[in-house]
């Protein structure tokens, strides 16, 4: 009889301990900032979450962009430093700009990017915008903190899962994504389309047409 309990004791009962799930555990070293950074938030776990979900939903966003053309993030282009001469250039008589003392140092990067983290490189690929000075082949600086774009302005649109350059404009009470070239068509948004802005022009980059 004793060596029947004996028998069943011990070992894992049935059902005993944390039901299995999908979940599971991690652990990393942060170095201090970053530590400070995540411990000002009450629900560690919620916030660590979040931003894995969010670089998740960038990297999804990017790899769809690509078909637009080549998209780089502005913040991984290394600053340049160049010399900038104030002055003003007329079609007219030659101005001298050998006087070093006129000129000043810029950082290319911060003129053409105020919104560095926010703002992305893409070498555009068509034509449907050449009257708005942007041609195949061309770089856009593209600011994505700006989503509500003027009717002037060039915007980086995603449309039904495909992304397209266009301006986004009202007629007769609807909207529209308008190109720069008589050759394409003008695209009616309807109720049932997917669509958002993805971020505004706010430099057109360009080579010298010859």
């Amino acid at each position: 009889m004793n060596e029947e309990k004996k028998e069943k004791r011990g070992g894992r009962r049935e059902g005993a301990g944390r039901p299995k799930g999908d979940n599971k555990l991690y652990a990393f070293r942060a170095d201090k900032d970053v530590a400070e950074f995540i411990d000002a938030h009450d629900n560690k776990t919620e916030f660590i979450r979040d931003c894995i979900l969010q670089a998740r939903k960038t990297s999804v966003e990017e790899t769809k962009i690509d078909k637009l053309g080549e998209v780089i993030p502005a913040n991984r282009v290394k600053p340049v430093n160049v010399p900038f001469f104030d002055v003003k250039i007329v079609a007219g008589f030659p101005i001298p700009l050998n006087n070093d003392e006129m000129a000043q140092d810029i950082e290319l990067l911060k003129m053409l990017c105020p919104n560095t983290d926010s703002s992305y490189l893409i070498r555009v690929q068509g034509n449907s915008m050449i009257e708005a000075g942007v041609h195949d082949g061309d770089i856009l600086i593209v600011d994505k903190s700006n989503r509500q774009p003027t009717e002037k302005q060039i915007a980086v649109c995603e449309l039904n899962g495909e992304y397209t350059v266009k301006r986004v404009k009202e007629i007769a009470g609807k909207k529209w994504l308008v190109p720069a070239n008589p050759e394409y068509p003008n695209i009616k948004l309807n109720e049932n389309d997917s669509f958002s802005v993805w971020g505004v022009v706010t430099y057109i980059i360009s080579k010298p047409k010859y």
